[in-house]
C-alpha cells in the first residue's frame, strides 16, 4: 500500500467485494488493493486471527472490513459468507475466488486424500462461492466474478497433478460461467499467476527457486501486489468489455 488513500481515485467507491483466501499472500494483497480503490471488503478464510490482520490492513487502506471464518469447500459456509456480506455491508458487487492449497507429489505417490483436498479447496470452493454469489448477481443484474487460477492450469507441472487439474478446472469453469452469465450484466474472468512471492513459494528449496526463476523471461518471481493490480482492474469500470478472459500474470513463464 502506498500513498494516502483519500488522495487517490477510487473507482470502486460504494462497492462491496468478497475475497476468499484473504488471510495472507495474494488474497491479502487483493483485499488491500480493492480497499484502496474504494471498496468495502468481506474477508473469508479459515484462519480467524490472520483475517484480523488483513482486516486491519484493509481499514488502514481506507476500506471497511468484515472478517468471516470458514471452509470454502463447505456449501453452508459459502452461502453463509454471501449472506453475512449482504447483511453487514449492504450489498455485493465483486467476488474474488482466491482460496487455494497445494499437496504436491508425483502421481504414483499421491494419495486419495491429497487429490481430494486440493480439488475440494480449489475447484469445489470456487464453484460453491460462484453459485452462492451468482444468485444475488442475477437478481441485481450486475456483478464481477474474478477467479484466481494458475499458469500451471494452462501448462501443467510435474508433481502437481492435483493442483494443475484444479486450476485447469477453474479456467474451464470460468469460461463456462462467462457464457452463462454474460447476458445478465455479470462479467466473469480469471487471473492465472505464475511464481509469486508468497508463503507457498517460500517453501520451495533454494536450488529449485533459482531454476524456476531462470525459466521466467522476466527473470524473477512476481509480487502479490502485481496480481492484485490486475484483479483491481478487472473489478473496475475500465474492464467493462473484458469477459471470459484468462489473464496471465507470470512474467512470461507460460510462453517460455
Amino acid at each position: 500500500m502506498t500513498g494516502d488513500p483519500s488522495s487517490r481515485s477510487q473507482p470502486l467507491s460504494g462497492q462491496v467485494a468478497l475475497v476468499t483466501g484473504a488471510s495472507r499472500g495474494i488474497g491479502r494483497a487483493i483485499a488491500c488493493r480493492l480497499a484502496e480503490e474504494g471498496a468495502s471488503v468481506a474477508l473469508f478464510a479459515r484462519n480467524a486471527a490472520a483475517l484480523g490482520e488483513t482486516g486491519a490492513q484493509v481499514e488502514a487502506a481506507g476500506g471497511r472490513a468484515l472478517a468471516i471464518a470458514g471452509d470454502v469447500s463447505r456449501p453452508d459456509d459459502a452461502r453463509g459468507a454471501v449472506e453475512k456480506t449482504l447483511e453487514a455491508l449492504g450489498r455485493l458487487d465483486i467476488l474474488v475466488n482466491n482460496a487455494g492449497i497445494t499437496r504436491d507429489t508425483l502421481l504414483l505417490r499421491m494419495s486419495d486424500e491429497q487429490w481430494s483436498e486440493v480439488i475440494d479447496a480449489n475447484l469445489k470452493g470456487t464453484f460453491l462461492f460462484c453459485r452462492a454469489a451468482a444468485k444475488h448477481f442475477l437478481r441485481q443484474r450486475s456483478g464481477r466474478i474474478i477467479n484466481i487460477a494458475s499458469v500451471v492450469g494452462l501448462t501443467g507441472n510435474a508433481g502437481q497433478a492435483n493442483y494443475a487439474a484444479s486450476k485447469g478446472g477453474i479456467i474451464a469453469f470460468t469460461l463456462t460461467l462467462a457464457k452463462e452469465l454474460g447476458g445478465r450484466g455479470i462479467a466473469v474472468n480469471a487471473v492465472a499467476p505464475g511464481f509469486i512471492e508468497t508463503e507457498m513459494t517460500a517453501a520451495i528449496p533454494a536450488e529449485a527457486r533459482q531454476a524456476a526463476a531462470e525459466r521466467i523471461p522476466c527473470g524473477r518471481f512476481g509480487k502479490p501486489e502485481e496480481v492484485a493490480s490486475v484483479v483491481a482492474f478487472l473489478a473496475g469500470p475500465g474492464s467493462s468489455y473484458i469477459h471470459g478472459s484468462v489473464i496471465r500474470v507470470d512474467g512470461g513463464l507460460a510462453m517460455a
